[in-house]
């Protein structure tokens, strides 16, 4: 592969174009044109009033085929997203069932979340409920679930009547093309739902646009807070941030250790580590650590590693992307030479692809541990004596996304539910794995208190309450010189 592959996806040569390659084989995969912004925005705001004209039966009844779409096209949407994102197929799979099943969740949000009504009003009058669309909503979409991810924004806003103007991430060109392809293809019109191509530069010229009326964001706190500055002298657009997460897991009076290594690995583990909800603290019950690590290691050390494709079936496949590989082992060296006693270390098996075994640290030791997302598949482990410095640990970060208790002890639940600061909080189950059925976000760090999932209908659209009458009928009975 050449230098301007060494990051799995790049502008060519000329800068015309955006280059996508096989995290798992280096093979170029696709190629795009970069897009104009401009002339996206500008096509999305002269479609987006009659979208929003339409009934909302209409714009269901158009998101309703899109979902058959996709499920026409499965198995290619699938096997593409694993051969881009490196992921494991039958993981790839299940991102495309979650696109499908999107559209219907979002109807039953929509209705729940949105609804019109008539309220009590004086003077026999009425007061009426209802929402408005934005108007043009810019999606900019992460790499490690380019489709579901996007798609949990898009679905939602195009429902509410916006039009939707979305730069998938530049990791994952190619994914994002086919999803939009897949929303023409079911009859949204192609100008309310626009793909634009292109790097950083592309991202920051939409969020800057002065044609977009918000912009819904999943990607990195840095990026996120960047945005965030960007928008705080901005009040009348939209601006909804879904960021990662420095998310704990807690392991305390918690007999079956299997069970729990099992719920460690998945939530560590899964998607190599590439998920914002993915477990990267380990806090442990002193007295259970040395048991607790001997499951976990033994489990970890069964774990296969290969491509998307592979027969038998991968638990995880690559990290994105060389430089993604190189700065995770930059990290863990970090963190070894700031005190961190490795469990397992982090290997590399195939040189220049990015490939990573999974590792484990005890960083308990450490004076000033880094709170930072490690996005791939690094677990620092931390002992503790007591169940009070567990949830303080818990939370010492500036992140609150996601947490997860182990534990058998219903009474010890309530404590941790009480005190964690995050805003999914789990028992006895993954810190990963969230329902599209239910708000997605967190706090800090990890969101700006806009969730989305179940809750995107939220920020897809405002309300507006009006007060109403057949005729105009008023008199001032008060203040008046006589006539």
């Amino acid at each position: 592969m050449d230098s301007r592959a060494i990051l799995g996806q790049r502008l060519s040569a000329m800068s015309s174009e955006l280059l996508s390659y096989e995290p798992a084989t280096g093979a170029q995969l696709w190629r795009g044109a970069i897009g104009d912004v401009d002339a996206e925005v500008a096509t999305a705001r002269a479609s987006w009033a009659a979208w929003a004209a339409q009934p909302l039966a209409y714009r269901i009844e158009a998101l309703r085929r899109v979902a058959n779409v996709v499920r026409a096209r499965a198995d290619a949407f699938a096997d593409l997203i694993a051969r881009e994102t490196g992921k494991p197929l039958w993981e790839a799979r299940t991102e495309v069932e979650t696109v499908i099943a999107k559209v219907d969740i979002s109807v039953t949000a929509y209705a729940e979340r949105t609804p019109q009504r008539r309220l009590d009003s004086q003077m026999g009058g009425r007061m009426a409920l209802r929402h408005k669309p934005h108007g043009v909503l810019a999606v900019l979409g992460p790499y490690n679930f380019p489709a579901h991810l996007p798609n949990g924004h898009i679905v939602p806003a195009l429902l509410a009547g916006n039009a939707v103007v979305f730069k998938p991430s530049e990791k994952t060109p190619a994914s994002g093309a086919f999803l939009v392809e897949c929303f023409h293809a079911g009859g949204v019109p192609s100008g309310c739902i626009r793909l634009l191509i292109g790097g950083a530069a592309e991202g920051k010229a939409l969020a800057a646009h002065d044609g977009i009326d918000g912009l819904l964001f999943t990607g990195s706190a840095h990026t996120g807070i960047a945005l965030n500055r960007a928008f705080a002298t901005r009040p009348e657009k939209i601006l909804a941030l879904e960021m990662g997460g420095n998310n704990p897991i807690v392991v305390w009076d918690s007999p079956d250790l299997h069970s729990a290594a099992v719920i460690i690995v998945q939530s560590a583990f899964t998607s190599a580590g590439q998920r914002c909800t993915a477990a990267r603290r380990l806090i442990v019950d002193e007295k259970l650590y040395a048991p607790l690590m001997d499951e976990v290691t033994k489990l970890v050390s069964r774990i296969i590693v290969d491509e998307p494709h592979a027969n038998p079936s991968p638990f995880m496949g690559p990290v994105i992307d060389n430089e993604s590989a190189d700065l995770l082992t930059e990290s863990f060296l970090e963190l070894m030479m700031r005190g961190g006693r490795p469990i397992r270390h982090l290997e590399r098996p195939i040189a220049n692809r990015p490939f990573l075994r999974p590792a484990l640290i005890d960083t308990t030791e450490m004076n000033d541990r880094p709170d930072i997302e490690l996005f791939g598949p690094i677990l620092q482990v931390i002992r503790k004596s007591s169940f009070e410095d567990a949830i303080t640990e818990a939370n010492n970060t500036r992140y609150g996304l996601s947490a997860s208790l182990l534990s058998q002890n219903p009474v010890l639940y309530d404590q941790f539910w009480a005190n964690a600061r995050a805003g999914i909080v789990n028992w006895n189950k993954p810190t990963n794995g969230a329902s599209s059925a239910a708000p997605f976000g967190g706090i800090g760090w990890s969101g700006n208190h806009r969730p989305s999932a179940y809750y995107a209908a939220d920020y897809c659209a405002y309300p507006v309450v009006s007060s109403e009458a057949d005729q105009a009928r008023a008199s001032i009975g008060v203040g008046l010189r006589d006539a």
